[in-house]
């Protein structure tokens, strides 16, 4: 079972690889953004699908690490991989100070604390202009190679983040620890009687996420050499979970298909009507409707028992 779904992810990124060579412009570079935004997906999911917490706030770790990446390029002339790795590691530090006491509470109590503190971090974001340059946010052209501006390398960019991305994910959730992590979702109080310290758990799987969170958010500040502050504001926190409830919460490969049907879902329907987010609303009632599990959740509990 483990060798079906380790050659179904090598075959999907096989055909992304490959796909560039035939893909449209336009397309070429949709493709880049969908699998940048589907590593912030992937984080999300690991914390929503896997672990069973839900957040709406969880652009504040996107923010974290494109503005970290960013501003280390802009300000102090940090290469690319310095930067990003700087990123990563301002989003992995940001999700450890706020987990530490933010995951002592539960269910709609944590959601609502996840809120508030994205929400307080779009508005610090806005208030200190000065550095961030406010909600018009800042290029990076400038300061990065000439190259960088290509098609192809931004490309191969984000199929190396999506690739390292999805199969790190794909390690972590058939680990014994993400097993624990669906131990916790599946009934929290059981697992803490097995003698797990889910408290730690827990933590452990938010500082992950947070680190694909602040990746994806390094990586597209770098590839779309911008930074802005609509990136940290809660519509961006709602995005990846709709993401992942579309393709199917708990599936590795589910917010690559949310992401990628959602993008072009939006996009089709807004060059054809101003009523767009109308479309999206009825694709999204007849998903709860018919595909309560997502779309790769169905077909694991239909047909692919083994898919991750």
């Amino acid at each position: 079972m483990r060798d079906k779904a380790l050659i179904l992810h090598i075959a999907v990124l096989a055909v992304l690889a490959g796909a560039q060579w035939v893909l449209p412009d336009y397309h070429h570079t949709n493709a880049a953004r969908i699998m940048l935004l589907a590593v912030y997906a992937m984080g999300y999911n690991l914390l929503l699908g896997y672990t069973g917490l839900m957040s709406l706030g969880h652009a504040m770790f996107f923010a974290a690490g494109m503005y970290a990446t960013g501003l280390s390029v802009y300000y102090w002339e940090f290469s690319a991989a310095a930067a990003f790795v700087f990123g990563i590691a301002g989003a992995a530090l940001y999700a450890l100070i706020f987990g530490s006491f933010a995951l002592r509470t539960r269910g709609v109590s944590f959601l609502i604390v996840t809120m508030m503190f994205g929400q307080a971090t779009y508005l610090t974001i806005l208030y200190c202009n000065t550095v961030t340059l406010g909600d018009q946010g800042f290029t990076l052209a400038k300061h990065l190679p000439a190259y960088w501006a290509q098609p192809a390398v931004k490309y191969n960019l984000a199929l190396a983040a999506f690739t390292v991305a999805l199969l790190l994910c794909l390690a972590v959730v058939r680990s014994p620890f993400g097993r624990v992590l669906v131990a916790i979702r599946e009934n929290e109080d059981r697992a803490r009687l097995l003698g797990y310290n889910t408290y730690a758990y827990k933590l452990a799987a938010l500082v992950f996420s947070a680190v694909l969170a602040g990746a994806a958010g390094g990586a597209y500040a770098l590839v779309f050499s911008y930074v802005g502050a609509s990136f940290a504001a809660t519509l961006h926190s709602i995005s990846p979970l709709l993401w992942s409830l579309l393709g199917g919460a708990g599936t590795t490969l589910g917010p690559l298909l949310g992401t990628g049907l959602m993008y072009y879902l939006i996009d089709l329907t807004s060059s054809i009507t101003y009523a767009y987010l109308f479309v999206v609303g009825l694709v999204l009632l007849a998903l709860v409707l018919f595909f309560p599990q997502g779309i790769l959740g169905f077909v694991r509990g239909k047909f692919l028992p083994w898919l991750p």
